[in-house]
């Protein structure tokens, strides 16, 4: 993980928070030029159903995250604090959750969810990077782990741009398929606040500091790294890979 940012000293907790938002904004996926495209309404309908079915590698893979993060916690109450992350995705009894208002999204521009949930003709690229997130946090200390997941700061923004830009240019979307991002724009400052707190009071040394920053640069490039898959493949020059997904072809 290259960082520019390398501590020299033990920052204060205002100091962390300060560090960590420069990263977000010098790194946050929302400078992709895919996402550009996207919002703007420069994508037609397959380039739109690549994203969306690639974005569900990763929002499939969220719960499993959560659940590695809380198989590494010795906290009883950061446990119980944690958990409403996986049912956020998974859902509770009676009550959909995320991934299937993501299904709602991809079911709306044409893709069946038994091919969309095999996750068949996802880009290895996104597969490859949304295991590294998982394999990441199962592997670090809790206080590493949850800063990786300090993204959300930066998503509200990024929803309200994708709520407005898609109604707007796509006549394919309407405003019934984008609960997802409704839901998430009380959802994700929520959980940033406490991930962000929780990171501030637990990261005291330098190599911790140092680890926390560093987490949230791999995260800043494994979003990346997925637009960078998409622009490749179904923008310039459109080299899509062996098996995934093409839109010229019937998904079978």
């Amino acid at each position: 993980m290259s960082n520019p940012l390398l501590l020299t000293q033990v920052l204060s907790p205002q100091g962390l928070e300060q560090a960590l938002r420069e990263i977000g904004e010098a790194r946050y996926h929302n400078r992709h030029p895919f996402h550009h495209l996207l919002h703007s309404g420069a994508l037609n309908l397959g380039q739109v159903q690549a994203w969306a079915l690639n974005r569900y590698c990763y929002q499939a893979a969220i719960p499993r995250k959560d659940a590695a993060l809380i198989s590494r916690i010795t906290d009883r109450n950061l446990r119980r604090e944690w958990v409403h992350r996986i049912l956020d995705h998974d859902g509770r009894d009676g009550e959909e959750g995320g991934i299937d208002r993501w299904l709602v999204l991809t079911e709306s521009l044409g893709l069946k969810s038994d091919y969309v949930t095999s996750q068949r003709g996802a880009l290895p690229a996104t597969v490859f990077a949304v295991e590294a997130y998982v394999d990441f946090v199962a592997r670090h200390p809790p206080v590493i782990a949850v800063a990786s997941c300090l993204t959300e700061l930066f998503a509200p923004d990024i929803h309200r741009e994708r709520i407005s830009g898609m109604l707007e240019n796509y006549p394919f979307i309407n405003e019934s398929v984008l609960v997802y991002f409704r839901r998430r724009l009380g959802q994700a400052p929520r959980d940033a606040e406490f991930a962000l707190d929780y990171v501030k009071r637990h990261a005291h040394t330098l190599a911790e500091q140092q680890g926390v920053l560093d987490a949230l640069v791999f995260k800043c490039n494994v979003l990346w790294a997925q637009l960078d898959a998409l622009y490749a493949a179904y923008v310039s020059p459109g080299m899509i890979p062996p098996g995934a997904f093409d839109p010229g072809q019937a998904p079978c």
